[in-house]
């Protein structure tokens, strides 16, 4: 897993790179952007970390960047900072996932362990998705009949009704159904029923296609 990295986007490039010599100095990996255009136009927004958003900046304010993530799907966690705030506009922010609104002057000690506080976040869900990713990829190996038996045992039919429905021997469904559970690492329906939970998969999901 790629090293956090913490997005400063502010166009106050003495406070940024106060901001940025303090988390250094606490062994983070930190990049600054003076605007949201820039850091919209460079970043990858891939990878752990979070993004430090200044509300009022020329070309796009903090809110608009956001918005703009939003849209793209970005998962980083976002921390504003105004001087400028109101409760309408932390609420606005908080509403459309933004892990905090911190007004200025921020504590330095208070700042860092907010950081801390959303970047393990961002790493934990990191984590959590990488882990679904490796699940998925279990039924991505299965080949297209396996596939289809899957489906249906998701569906909870049972193997006479699996082979009504798919045109095929019961023996047959008996041994796809075998080869599939072999590949996922299952014995089970209720096995099944669980690994395709934690993997993000339902009966109508593309992968069974």
């Amino acid at each position: 897993m790629n090293k956090p990295l913490i997005r400063i986007v502010d166009d106050d490039a003495e406070l940024a790179e106060s901001f940025a010599l303090l988390l250094e100095t606490m062994g983070w990996t930190v990049k600054h952007y003076a605007d949201g255009p820039s850091f919209l136009r460079e970043d990858t927004l891939e990878g752990p970390g979070c993004v430090v958003l200044d509300v009022r900046m020329p070309g796009m304010t903090g809110l608009e960047v956001q918005a703009e993530l939003e849209r793209r799907g970005s998962k980083l966690p976002i921390l504003f900072l105004s001087a400028h705030g109101n409760i309408a506009m932390a609420v606005h922010a908080v509403r459309h996932g933004a892990a905090d609104f911190l007004e200025k002057p921020v504590e330095p000690l208070d700042f860092v362990q907010k950081v801390s506080q959303v970047v393990t976040m961002s790493l934990q869900s990191a984590v959590t998705e990488a882990a679904g990713e490796r699940l998925r990829d279990r039924f991505a190996g299965l080949t297209p009949r396996e596939r289809n038996v899957i489906r249906a045992v998701l569906q909870g039919k049972q193997n006479k009704e699996v082979a009504i429905a798919l045109g095929l021997e019961v023996s047959t469904v008996k041994m796809h159904r075998a080869n599939a559970f072999a590949k996922l690492g299952v014995h089970s329906q209720s096995e099944l029923m669980r690994l395709a939970f934690e993997a993000g998969v339902t009966a109508e999901d593309e992968l069974l296609a």
